[in-house]
């Protein structure tokens, strides 16, 4: 007699439903990050510029981690479509005040993610969002420090390229923690 085995239909949780949206978050945050970039570059002031395109692919590695975790746990992930982004800028600290609410949004989808796997009882899923946890904790705290400094050289953009030369504003470089990311970290 042949054994056969069944194959077993797999239910989305609400979890794995929220973390493929956010995949398309990470994404549209990336592209966000290169828009504003790209402004920076344009104006000529290449230490943003810098900082912002190291953003898009910090975000774009966030979601190549998720995408990981979606494969390593047998859930086909799948790469959408992303959102409109902002293009047009007037000053330095409006692009600057986007990026801060940019994370603050993010940090609220990843609460929600987090809430959301232990709700479930989803412990794989719980302990795998504590890095992107800490890692908006950073997100938020370095925006919020280059938002303040842009204040503080009231116009003076000259400023905050020093200051982006001189500091360590961010990414301080590879964290031993960080989960795979699919494809490699770029």
């Amino acid at each position: 007699m042949a054994v056969t085995a069944k194959k077993i239909q797999h239910k989305e949780s609400r979890f794995e439903h929220l973390l493929q949206e956010q995949v398309r978050n990470e994404f549209t945050a990336s592209h966000q990050y290169m828009a504003v970039a790209v402004w920076f570059d344009n104006e000529d002031l290449p230490r943003l510029a810098a900082h912002f395109y190291r953003q898009a692919l910090e975000e774009r590695n966030h979601a190549m981690m998720i995408v990981q975790y979606l494969m390593d746990n047998n859930i086909k992930p799948a790469i959408p479509a992303i959102e409109q982004v902002r293009n047009d800028f007037t000053e330095t600290r409006e692009l600057v005040a986007l990026a801060l609410e940019q994370e603050r949004e993010v940090t609220r989808e990843i609460e929600t993610l987090a809430k959301t796997a232990r709700e479930e009882g989803d412990y794989l899923g719980e302990q795998f969002m504590q890095w992107f946890l800490k890692e908006q904790v950073e997100e938020v705290s370095s925006m919020s420090t280059l938002l303040n400094v842009v204040d503080r050289s009231k116009g003076n953009l000259f400023d905050v390229e020093n200051y982006l030369a001189r500091e360590t504003v961010g990414d301080a470089g590879a964290d031993a923690t960080a989960p795979r990311t699919a494809g490699g970290a770029l």
